[in-house]
């Protein structure tokens, strides 16, 4: 590796070998010789003059891109499609006059981008099935221990520890709904020619609508594709791009929820990401076992939620049939979305494969807060006992700002309970109080609510999706 230039991190720290491949060179020019090869077939079918021959030659080099003619001739001529044309007559002498027949550039370059992005959906599918079917296994093993809930980052009604974690696959479960609906509607570009009028092809083909139109099919079939955009100037019309990226930026959305709440949770020490027996958490503090894994989600997500942006400028700012400055933005802006939540799905892979809870932490934050809301029980078990509903609510709200003083200024545990025992006048004895001061009481359904999301929802869609869902996932550091 070159340590004198600019790599970037995706490359090296961040982003899995398969989707580094998906958007590499070789799987892009090996396409853009699918497509040449597609459109030779389909027009040998429907009646123009290509020779078995010129198509076995294609074939036979389909694969083996001879780079050095292509880079060599791009030099020359400052035009990347022409230079693989080029290149690809070569080493394909018979077929040379063929190649690229009655297309412009966007037949390869966009339809080639159209069939990355789904590859690339597709991997990234089976990493989100992978994170949701973790998290349905911890959601389940915990949907019945209470724990302090939160609103506006205060103490608030417990809920479980399962049902957070029910919120978290709840959203990732939207996303994977919002992403199965993309993949169903991406549509090929197909050969719509330079202005999307197919002019080139009424004249091979003498005007024949449905020659023309078999044309498309084919090709589109032979990509693995059921349609073709039935209008467009030039290139597929860039909106295509924002709607793939504003899928990614939903599950970025979603995994850095995740992560944040994460990292809220590591600092109460109730819950952990997993931490490595030789790792260092800091430099200058070694006791420190810091989030960096959600730290990571973050900052990833954070950049690919903003690069959604691109696609949406890049969309509305198309002229007529078509312009030129969506290209050099385009494919750092795709390619680094995909790159983006790939990792930030491995690390989510990571992280979900090896969450740690921590009970007791858990049930003594949970119990210091809760006698604060148990007042209402306690007042009504009171008024049973003959008290005065809102002379004890008074008591309570006086009770509680000194419960609470003693906590914040003294730095002493909840009191609250000792308080109203002491009180008279609510007549109720500390075992009475903490009869019914069971975390187990102020959880409502969230164990029930876990339970039916899981058989419900997740349980069958894991179930359809069986042999797509990814394993674990290494970390490159």
């Amino acid at each position: 590796m070159a340590h004198d230039r600019y790599i970037s991190p995706f490359s090296t720290r961040y982003a899995s070998d398969e989707m580094q491949y998906i958007f590499s060179e070789d799987n892009k020019f090996r396409t853009w010789r699918k497509l040449w090869i597609a459109l030779a077939e389909a027009e040998q079918t429907e009646g123009l003059d290509i020779t078995d021959a010129q198509i076995a030659e294609l074939k036979a080099h389909a694969e083996d891109i001879n780079y050095d003619v292509a880079i060599a001739r791009e030099k020359e001529c400052r035009h990347d499609v022409m230079s693989h044309v080029y290149a690809y007559g070569v080493q394909c002498p018979t077929a040379k006059a063929i190649i690229h027949l009655g297309a412009t550039s966007c037949y390869v370059g966009d339809n080639t981008d159209i069939i990355v992005m789904k590859q690339a959906l597709t991997l990234v599918r089976s990493k989100l099935l992978g994170v949701i079917a973790l998290l349905a296994d911890f959601a389940d093993q915990y949907k019945a221990m209470p724990c302090l809930g939160y609103t506006h980052l205060q103490p608030a009604q417990p809920t479980t520890v399962g049902k957070r974690a029910a919120l978290w696959l709840n959203d990732l479960v939207t996303d994977l709904h919002e992403l199965d609906h993309r993949v169903s509607t991406l549509a090929l570009l197909g050969s719509k020619g330079t202005t999307g009028t197919q002019a080139s092809f009424v004249e091979l083909f003498g005007g024949d609508d449905a020659k023309i139109n078999a044309v498309e099919k084919r090709i589109a079939q032979a990509m693995g594709f059921d349609k073709v955009v039935p209008v467009s100037g030039q290139t597929y019309s860039r909106k295509t791009d924002y709607f793939v990226l504003a899928v990614l930026s939903g599950i970025a959305q979603s995994a850095s929820k995740f992560a944040h709440d994460m990292r809220l949770l590591q600092s109460f020490k109730e819950m952990e990401e997993p931490f490595e027996k030789s790792q260092i958490g800091s430099s200058a503090m070694p006791y420190k076992r810091n989030p960096m894994r959600c730290e990571r989600i973050t900052a990833l997500a954070r950049y690919v939620m903003s690069d959604t942006l691109n696609p949406a400028l890049t969309a509305g700012t198309q002229w007529l049939e078509r312009t030129l400055d969506d290209s050099a933005n385009k494919r750092i802006a795709v390619a680094e979305a995909f790159l983006g939540v790939d990792a930030i799905l491995n690390v989510m892979l990571n992280v979900c494969d090896g969450l740690a809870v921590y009970p007791k932490v858990v049930r003594a934050r949970l119990m210091n807060e809760l006698p604060f809301m148990a007042t209402e029980n306690i007042m009504m078990s009171a008024v049973k006992k003959g008290g005065d509903r809102q002379e004890l609510h008074e008591k309570l709200r006086v009770h509680s700002q000194a419960a609470a003083a003693v906590v914040k200024q003294e730095g002493l545990p909840n009191d609250l309970i000792d308080r109203v025992c002491a009180d008279p006048a609510f007549g109720l004895t500390k075992e009475e109080i903490l009869a019914f001061l069971q975390p187990e009481n102020f959880i409502g359904r969230a164990p029930q609510q876990v339970t039916e999301l899981l058989e419900t929802v997740v349980r069958p869609l894991l179930a359809q999706n069986a042999d797509a869902i990814a394993g674990k996932a290494a970390l490159h550091c």
